[in-house]
């Protein structure tokens, strides 16, 4: 069994990050996250985050560094992997497959109930923040 792989953006703007907020399924609904999807075959993890954000927030965007390392998910079975992203051409994400979307500073970033998964890349965000606020 291969290990499934989940990307997630780590959208940076002006030293705030976007969170967006799940719709569904029912256990996960209102709860926050990074937007971001399964790697597909084939795909490799930049090429489906491009992708996803397209799919999900109707934005293009270029993909940076990793931030953290694997967030073990679903018992072992796949791995979240989050990156550092940046809107091309000043589009403005839009909630096509999320209930909402905000941005967040630093200090807003414990403002919003974050998924479990996401919490320790969210832990490591203020200095990012800090760092791209300029």
């Amino acid at each position: 069994m291969s290990l499934k792989v989940i990307v997630a953006a780590a959208i940076v703007t002006d030293g705030r990050v976007l969170a967006a907020e799940r719709s569904a399924p029912s256990e996960v609904a209102g709860r926050w996250e990074f937007p971001g999807g399964k790697v597909e075959p084939g795909e490799t993890d930049e090429a489906a985050l491009v992708r996803e954000c397209r799919e999900e927030l109707g934005v293009r965007v270029s993909v940076g560094p990793r931030i953290g390392a694997d967030v073990p998910l679903a018992r072992g079975k796949a791995v979240l992997r989050v990156f550092q992203v940046t809107l091309l051409e000043g589009t403005e994400p839009r909630a096509l497959e999320h209930a909402a979307l905000r941005w967040l500073g630093p200090d807003e970033l414990d403002s919003v109930p974050w998924l479990p998964a996401d919490a320790p890349i969210v832990a490591e965000l203020p200095a990012l923040l800090a760092e791209r606020a300029s």
